[in-house]
């Protein structure tokens, strides 16, 4: 899979942020792209605030700019139908699935004392959940297709370090690490690899939400970005959704590196 023209992948989140990267890059490539997300949530554990997240109207936007060989497709990653007609819908489109991106997740920040059950399920819901079900849904594809596949699981360096005021979220993403190693040597020898791409600090809607909770007294929005960025990053500079783009191309094409999560982080991490 070394040449990515002609291929297909399925990115989840692909509207915006990071999957939005993710997606330009593989269809600049000569990919052909499915870009799945969800307009309104089912309830506002969330970095928007509120159910509506706006993700499919973005993939949308997205896909139209791309041309030819894009698609939008509206899916709640946490419901087993919308995953399975998502997946049809991707197969009925390009004939079949090469590459999966789980970009879709969701952030709060809270204190462990106001973290209440339903903020944990929501988080756990998207964020561990989605990835299980879209992983198992396309799994079953890629087996039929007979030919492997790649995988790709955006977890976070949360899914390496503990952050404090986000137990949840780091929960969530040791959770899709952890179910991503296990699921990697279950399909190795089917030539389908599963690996997990570990973000650092990306300018996008959660770091919005992050910058605000981290923010001093006095402290302005973009102000605690930028200290949040040389508090742990050694390189002193955010990563890009570019960035992130580049690690998950090479991941799609590595016929040989699997069940490893590799943090583009800036050396954040270690």
């Amino acid at each position: 899979m070394a040449d990515l023209k002609g291929k297909v992948a399925l990115v989840t989140g692909g509207g915006t942020g990071i999957g939005k990267g993710i997606a330009e890059r593989f269809h600049s490539l000569g990919m052909h792209v499915a870009l799945a997300g969800l307009d309104q949530a089912r309830d506002a554990a969330n970095q928007y605030h509120g159910r509506n997240m706006g993700g499919f109207t973005a993939a949308k936007s997205t896909a139209a700019g791309l041309g030819d060989r894009a698609l939008a497709i509206e899916a709640d990653v946490t419901d087993p139908a919308q995953v399975a007609a998502m997946t049809r819908a991707t197969i009925d489109a390009f004939g079949r699935i090469d590459v999966l991106v789980n970009g879709a997740g969701v952030i709060t920040a809270k204190p462990i004392e106001d973290v209440t059950e339903a903020d944990w399920d929501s988080i756990m819901d998207v964020n561990a959940k989605g990835t299980f079900l879209t992983n198992q849904a396309v799994v079953a594809e890629m087996r039929r297709q007979g030919d492997g596949g790649r995988i790709i699981n955006i977890a976070s360096i949360a899914g390496k370090l503990g952050v404090p005021l986000l137990t949840h979220y780091c929960a969530s993403k040791w959770a899709v690490i952890g179910f991503s190693i296990s699921l990697s040597k279950e399909v190795a020898k089917e030539g389908i690899t599963v690996n997990c791409l570990c973000p650092g600090i990306v300018g996008t809607q959660m770091w919005t939400l992050l910058s605000q909770t981290f923010a001093q007294p006095g402290e302005s929005e973009a102000d605690s970005y930028r200290r949040s960025v040389e508090a742990f990053t050694p390189q002193g500079v955010p990563q890009t959704e570019a960035d992130m783009a580049d690690m998950t191309v090479y991941l799609a094409t590595a016929a040989h590196v699997t069940g490893q999560a590799f943090a583009v982080d800036g050396g954040a991490s270690h």
